[in-house]
């Protein structure tokens, strides 16, 4: 078997008029994310991973920005062509790792629904999807609620 790893790092401002969209979970607080998508941060950096683990470049290159067809589009739309991607390469995703990093709002009560959304777009069993969540006490843009950050770790295997 051919194995190959990637890493998706993603960040979006908190910003006030919008839906807090997170692994496709409406989660309810008081500001959302800023983006020309839904801003779901820990989509995005799965997306990433995937893209990075199949070489596939990266969102930025997939989904442009600039192209108005994915304003305000789910972002769980655009993993789901990601996975097509993927598999049209032959690959096929082994696991997935990711973690939010925010200081609020508090989101344990959500992750069993992101990681199901998550696993549901990508073809995958639910164990095959990890989210975590973490908080960086006060530090950094996230720490004082400016901004939410995601990671994420794919790993993708052939033949």
């Amino acid at each position: 078997m051919n194995f190959r790893i990637g890493q998706g790092y993603d960040v979006h401002r908190l910003t006030e008029g919008r839906k807090l969209i997170l692994g496709g979970v409406n989660v309810p607080f008081h500001m959302g994310l800023l983006g020309h998508s839904d801003a779901d941060v820990l989509v995005h950096a799965i997306m990433d991973a995937i893209c990075g683990a199949a070489g596939l470049g990266d969102i930025g290159r997939n989904f442009p920005d600039t192209d108005d067809k994915y304003k305000g589009i789910s972002s769980l739309k655009l993993l789901e062509e990601t996975c097509l991607r993927l598999a049209a390469g032959g690959w096929q995703i082994a696991n997935i790792d990711a973690t939010l990093i925010a200081q609020q709002p508090k989101i344990a009560a959500y992750i069993e629904e992101m990681g199901n959304n998550i696993a549901i777009a990508l073809k995958l069993q639910p164990a095959q999807v990890n989210i975590k969540a973490t908080t960086e006490e006060g530090l950094g843009f996230t720490g004082t609620g400016e901004g939410m950050a995601a990671q994420a770790i794919c790993l993708i295997c052939k033949g």
